[in-house]
């Protein structure tokens, strides 16, 4: 008879843990943030390094070396601006739904 009673005990211990633990994960799943992949170090160094590298082609064939540096500024830029465009369009587009 002691018996059963130690097994009950143990029973509805281990039912209570799997009901805590599901409690605390389910409140860590809804407060856990989704990552942005389009806004990366790595993606944004690669982007502006192709704009920059493009440009300074563009900027050598047009002008020489003074056209290769001012070609590499403005696709520096460019890169740039496009990084963040992409940024900000997975953001638009992928909100939180709550």
């Amino acid at each position: 008879m002691q018996k059963t009673n130690i097994v009950k005990l143990i029973s509805m211990f281990l039912m209570s843990c799997l009901l805590a633990v599901s409690l605390i994960t389910s409140a860590d799943a809804a407060t856990m943030q989704r990552r942005n992949p389009q806004a990366g170090k790595k993606k944004a160094a690669k982007r502006i390094g192709i704009g920059t590298a493009v440009g300074a082609g563009a900027g050598a064939l047009i002008g020489g070396g003074k056209g290769a540096l001012i070609g590499a500024g403005v696709g520096a830029g460019a890169g740039t601006a496009y990084h963040y465009h992409k940024k900000s369009s997975y953001r638009r587009h992928h909100r939180r739904r709550y």
